[in-house]
């Protein structure tokens, strides 16, 4: 079944975030090589796909797990949130209608 992870950042979170980021993509990949990633990015904090310093106030990732269980465990052990970068998560589960 598919899976949104929504996070929520902690305010001023671009630093936490580039200093994990390589470890995020790292897992982010590894769903993408096992056919099991739908999408992934962040939410901008200004309406704009290059914020800059201003930095993201969360992401989605959307993605099939075996469980709600699985999804949260993989949730959890997200670098972004060893980091403190992001603030909170919250794990769903997600019918994909369209496309």
């Amino acid at each position: 079944m598919l899976y949104a992870v929504i996070s929520q950042d902690v305010e001023n979170s671009l630093e936490r975030r580039m200093a994990v980021r390589p470890a995020h993509i790292e897992r982010l990949n590894i769903l993408k090589n096992e056919g099991r990633l739908i999408l992934a990015g962040p939410h901008p904090a200004i309406d704009n796909n290059e914020p800059g310093e201003a930095g993201f106030t969360g992401s989605l990732v959307v993605a099939e797990f075996d469980s709600l269980e699985d999804a949260q465990t993989w949730a959890d052990a997200d670098p972004y949130l060893a980091s403190g970068a992001y603030e909170s998560v919250m794990v769903k589960p997600f019918k994909k209608v369209l496309p």
